[in-house]
């Protein structure tokens, strides 16, 4: 390697930290690969603004530009105007699969090169990693930090989320996007925003065509990364300045009290099989980055894309640890969804392991010990652990638990009230025995992957034809229940089943102990036409269409003031599980009291479908808060009659007030101020099929 031929002067420079340092003695790379011969960088320098890059290739010397398993070179230079990638050589034997005609990625590196949503994808072809420097202004940005107990989650697609025509925004489809339409979240009163993935990815990696059109799909949702570092600038407005885009983003919505959790993938990387394109691990080291069979070397595929992650060997573990350190340091995001979380806890060969050392590393990390972080707790290979993936309150987990129940019991599925309980109770059958609490519990009924609200009370199948696979796709198991006529349109009172449906599930999701999360558009009967796995559908389908805003207002209404209800009374958003009546206390009293339709009586059957909940406002130890007397019906056809508890004699001037009756027209179904009821005659409440009604005590007004 002649010196004289470089525009900068060469130095061995230094084998950490791993990736690009900008130093004032120069530039240094460094990049781990165990099993490589040879690493060649090469830079693509734009010398000036006029001509096509020069390209230089740099041969690192074994004796020189290596220490241990990592290759570094230093350029003395400041100019940052380049971009770069390695060629990697070695012997293609063990399971390790060498490609130096490719060009790939720097497993570390901050940005790749800039390019709008679906222009054609250079990785694997020419250098693409682009050196960035922070030197964004936070002015006075910090961490929200706002408690598990007063946390609504709200799951969005950066894309999706603003680039239907009736958004009619400056920035459809962008970061900037998401900034126009924080008056609307505010109004909404959620508290986080939960971004899908916004890691680098190739949305061209996708094979399947729509049949009638014959147009290749794209990869929308996002779930196939490049890089666990670099920011997807196809989302940004201006893709050339995408990293300040996105920080505009977290610092408007910080200051309007929202929180940003990034939806991330460590389970797999878009590289797929060994049919994919080499772009990044594979290439350097994939014996090190993915899991293998020990006798095949074929790729041990619990992500169901491909590859499996090998997460839990030291090299892979402190990738992951840096890129979480990263997005809290240098973007200011405030907690991670981890995809398929329970692949965090494999060994190299796919055993499960009693104490992970991943799962571990990111609870215990002091950087992270602020940040909420979140287990998507199964993986594509059956390993199913809600309630079990972690024993550390650190880590809340998606309750799929609470998701199918729900479900169920508002299809008028039987032997469901005892898991109703449970489920509105906090899943203490989860989380208890490990001494976690309510919190731990995030609570859904929707999310990016399946129906949506309004598809689950519209479609008893799924319609996924548009995706290419002959509706081969998609979970046949979505637990739907079509309200009585498939799909759109439907007659009037089918319309009026579903929209009470959806009040009456989202009534239990925000009542209910534990954190709840929403999808974006649920609040205003967003449709995919019942394609339950829109991953590939980058347009109309998945595209929120904002004149529903206005269309099912009354929705809307509904959604914003039961999450106003849920933050006013902390009755609703407990840290621990309700506490059994000591005996020996003479002024004790529950905290919680179930009854089927008379107080005292209770109905745990197979056949039983009502429930009724008193949750009791004076707790000792705890702030006093309003009683509140929850009616469910989950029959499909058959009124309940239920009677209210009295309230306790030494709770003076209070009265039941209706607050919330979802089988009401708006603006009856919900009204904060209550309605007052007339319980002098043993009143009993008429409840209809698939209805919650919720009584408050209020003071009584003259």
């Amino acid at each position: 390697m002649s010196k004289k031929n470089y525009p900068w002067k060469v130095k061995r420079g230094y084998p950490l930290p791993l990736g690009v340092t900008v130093l004032s003695e120069g530039i240094n790379f460094a990049l781990f690969a165990r099993h490589a011969s040879q690493v060649v960088l090469v830079i693509d320098h734009n010398a000036s603004e006029k001509g096509p890059a020069k390209r230089y290739e740099l041969t690192l010397k074994t004796e020189e530009n290596r220490t241990g398993d990592i290759w570094h070179i230093m350029l003395e230079t400041s100019h940052c105007d380049i971009t770069y990638g390695y060629r990697v050589f070695g012997s293609n034997t063990h399971g390790s699969v060498f490609e130096p005609e490719k060009i790939l990625i720097d497993p570390y590196c901050l940005a790749l090169a800039p390019r709008t949503w679906g222009k054609a994808s250079p990785y694997g072809q020419t250098p693409c990693c682009r050196i960035i420097t922070h030197d964004f202004d936070w002015q006075d940005d910090r961490p929200l930090k706002i408690p598990l107990s007063e946390t609504v989650i709200y799951e969005l697609h950066v894309r999706g989320f603003t680039k239907h025509l009736s958004s009619k925004l400056d920035a459809p489809g962008t970061y900037a996007g998401i900034i126009e339409k924080i008056p609307y979240l505010r109004q909404l009163g959620i508290t986080a925003v939960e971004l899908m993935p916004v890691t680098e990815f190739d949305e061209n990696d996708n094979v399947f065509h729509d049949p009638d059109t014959g147009t290749l799909l794209k990869n929308f949702w996002g779930y196939n990364p490049l890089s666990f570092f670099a920011l997807k600038s196809g989302y940004a407005h201006n893709p050339d300045n995408h990293v300040n885009e996105f920080k505009l983003m977290v610092q408007a919505l910080h200051r309007a009290g929202i929180e940003v959790i990034l939806d991330i993938v460590y389970n797999h990387t878009g590289e797929g099989d060994y049919q994919g394109t080499t772009s990044s691990f594979r290439g350097i080291d994939n014996t090190i980055y993915y899991m293998l069979d020990p006798e095949t070397k074929n790729y041990l595929n619990f992500s169901g894309c491909g590859n499996t992650m090998n997460c839990n060997h030291p090299i892979v573990r402190s990738l992951i640890r840096d890129s979480l350190r990263y997005w809290v340091m240098e973007m200011h995001i405030d907690g991670f969804r981890f995809d398929l979380a329970s692949i965090l806890g494999r060994d190299q060969e796919g055993n499960v392991l009693p104490n992970p050392p991943m799962i571990e590393l990111i609870a215990e990390d002091p950087i992270l010990r602020d940040t909420k972080v979140i287990a998507e707790a199964w993986d594509a290979a059956g390993l199913y652990q809600v309630g079990s993936f972690s024993t550390d309150a650190r880590w809340g987990e998606w309750n799929g638990r609470f998701r199918d129940d729900i479900r169920s019991y508002m299809a008028g599925h039987s032997g469901m009230v005892t898991r109703l309980a449970t489920r509105i109770a906090g899943s203490s059958d989860l989380y208890q025995a490990s001494c976690r609490g309510p919190l731990s519990s995030i609570n859904f009924i929707t999310s990016h992957d399946g129906f949506t609200l309004y598809d689950l009370v519209s479609y008893d199948q799924k319609n996924n034809l548009k995706n290419g696979e002959k509706n081969r796709d998609g979970d046949n198991h979505n637990l739907s229940w079509n309200s009585g006529h498939e799909g759109v349109p439907a007659p009037t009172a089918v319309e009026q089943l579903r929209m009470r449906r959806i009040r009456s599930m989202f009534t239990i999701l925000m009542l209910s102990q534990g954190v709840p999360m929403i999808t974006a558009g649920d609040e205003i009967g967003r449709t995919q036409q019942g394609n339950n796995n829109a991953w590939c559908q980058d347009n109309t389908i998945s595209w929120l269409d904002w004149s529903l805003a206005q269309n099912n207002h009354e929705l809307l209404r509904f959604f914003r003031q039961c999450i106003v209800l849920r933050r006013r009374h902390s009755v609703f958003r407990r840290e621990d599980f309700f506490s059994a009546v000591n005996p020996s206390v003479t002024d004790a009293r529950e905290e919680i009291t179930w009854q089927y339709l008379t107080p005292g009586q209770t109905d745990w059957s197979h056949e039983c479908h009502g429930l009724g909940v008193l949750l009791h406002g004076k707790r000792k130890d705890l702030p006093e808060d309003d009683d509140f007397f929850i009616m469910i019906n989950g029959e499909k056809s058959r009124e309940l009659y239920f009677a209210p508890p009295p309230l306790p004699v030494n709770i003076q001037n209070r009265r039941w007030h209706m607050v919330i009756d979802t089988s009401a027209a708006s603006p009856h179904d919900i009204d904060l101020k209550g309605r007052l009821i007339d319980l002098r005659e043993n009143r009993t409440f008429i409840v209809p099929p698939f209805t919650v009604m919720v009584l408050q005590s209020l003071p009584t007004r003259l």
